[in-house]
């Protein structure tokens, strides 16, 4: 309504007064909110992303109004999915065709302390700058096309676009989840797909038995282009769908190498022994695998420049001795040993409890250790509770991921951890927990042991004092929140 004139004054100072107040709040909000770089900005805004997962459709579309970056006839791609060991055998091919003087793009998932380290060309993360580059583009192409994707198909897409830009002339690619509706899943014409391992994991959707969730690893495989499997897959199953797909063959690594290097009828390479204790040493499978990939595109020889005849077998030793972080990790810190590993599930969390009583047998081992919420938190706080002298020597935290796992709820699986060192110290953080345990450990001559949710490692890491590249609070801060926000409306769904 409009003020009648005996009215103007007051109605003039509400004006002001109303004015003022909104400029004040936006003063106020823009002193407490920090500034942003476009870096940070562009990370964010995908991280809040909240678009569901529509099987193959979102990244069909985008790759194909990216024109198909990685379709390039010049280009060729190594395909690796697998349960357990994807991302180290991914750095032992991408190291060693680096070494035989391809450029290699890589992309791997999840990163550990830099959004960056998902995607890299020999060695050399994307920088921020080229992310402030590229993936506008990508966001533009969605939002003008209509294309609902989500994080990991933009990220997906920005990696492709990357490596093609760029000139990289091989690309290795390590899936997110599962193979078949996996977003890497849009290159049709790999030159060879690897399935490193299966085992019961994200069983929600990939299914309940190593038969179905094999199902879903092979779907990355394609016509005419060779398999390679690891030791531990339903073979039978992979087996058929490498029939069904008309994949130019089936191999295994007895398959490709010579006996010696995988150890005859009287003993696996890749089963150590120390201190009399036997086990697999998953550093030694996943380099077997590797080393048979690598071999096998030897014998394949797709053309005159790939691969190069640089890959000889010592290029290839010295490529498939790189080790990932957080995979038995271990470091130094004023004369206390702390090792860090992204054991997350039941299976390489048997092999770091037997890694760790084989290497270091007569030392008390301390843990600092969280988990995601959808893993078999029973089976695996019973591994660690069975070589630890008390429940106290077992620190529980919470990953800086939303996906995480509750210390409560944790203890409430696992009863025993109600006398972790968790309970017993105010601090919760990763950060606390890992100086605590540090001290403790230092103090007592035990061992450190970082492990669980790849979510804890980039804090651990920082409290252990390692120097490396890593995104700010502005982003760590909001990861995750967009999958998190989209599930929680799925799950209202009636």
């Amino acid at each position: 309504m409009y003020c009648n004139l005996s009215n103007t004054v007051t109605c003039h100072i509400i004006i002001i007064l109303f004015l003022f107040t909104v400029n004040a709040f936006t003063i106020k909000m823009a002193q407490e909110s920090p500034s942003l770089t476009l870096y940070e900005e562009l990370l964010r805004k995908i991280y809040f992303i909240e678009n569901p997962k529509r099987g193959l459709q979102n990244m069909i579309e985008l790759n194909n109004a990216l024109g198909k970056p990685l379709d390039d006839p010049r280009i060729s791609i190594i395909h690796v999915a697998g349960t357990n060991g994807k991302g180290s055998v991914c750095l032992k091919i991408a190291r060693s065709l680096q070494l035989a003087g391809h450029k290699v793009g890589l992309l791997i998932s999840p990163h550990i302390s830099c959004y960056r380290e998902r995607m890299s060309i020999n060695g050399e993360l994307i920088s921020e700058k080229e992310v402030e580059e590229y993936l506008p583009q990508i966001l533009d192409i969605c939002d003008n096309r209509g294309i609902l994707a989500t994080f990991f198909e933009i990220t997906t897409g920005l990696a492709f676009l990357y490596f093609a830009d760029c000139g990289a002339d091989v690309v290795v690619l390590e899936t997110g989840l599962g193979g078949l509706l996996d977003a890497t899943n849009v290159v049709s014409t790999p030159v060879l797909s690897v399935i490193t391992s299966i085992g019961l994991e994200h069983t929600a959707i990939l299914g309940d038995t190593v038969e179905l969730i094999g199902e879903h690893k092979a779907g990355i495989i394609k016509r005419n282009c060779p398999v390679l499997v690891g030791p531990n897959v339903p073979h039978e199953t992979i087996r058929r769908c490498a029939t069904e797909r008309e994949a130019e063959g089936y191999y295994t690594c007895e398959d490709v190498l010579d006996s010696s290097v995988l150890g005859d009828e009287k003993g696996d390479k890749s089963v150590s022994c120390q201190s009399g204790i036997e086990y697999v040493d998953y550093d030694v499978q996943n380099s077997n695998i590797a080393k048979a990939a690598l071999t096998l595109l030897r014998q394949k020889k797709k053309s005159d420049n790939f691969p190069s005849a640089n890959l000889t077998d010592e290029v290839i030793t010295k490529g498939i001795s790189q080790r990932p972080s957080c995979r038995f990790e271990e470091i130094e810190k004023e004369g206390t040993i702390a090792i860090l590993d992204i054991a997350h599930n039941p299976p390489a969390m048997r092999t770091l409890v037997a890694k760790l009583e084989a290497t270091y047998p007569n030392k008390t081992k301390r843990f600092v250790v969280g988990f995601s919420a959808d893993k078999d938190i029973t089976e695996i706080g019973n591994l660690l509770l069975s070589v630890v002298p008390h429940p106290n020597h077992i620190h529980l935290v919470e990953a800086v991921n939303l996906r995480a796992a509750k210390v409560e709820t944790i203890i409430n699986v696992v009863p025993r951890l109600a006398d972790s060192y968790s309970t017993i110290h105010k601090d919760r953080s990763i950060t606390g927990q890992v100086q605590i345990a540090m001290k403790l450990a230092a103090e007592k001559g035990e061992i450190l042991v970082v492990c669980g949710s790849v979510f804890l490692m980039s804090e651990a890491r920082y409290a252990l004092g390692i120097e490396e590249e890593r995104d700010s609070e502005n982003i760590t801060a909001v990861a995750g929140k967009g999958l998190m926000s989209c599930k929680e409306k799925l799950q209202k769904k009636p």
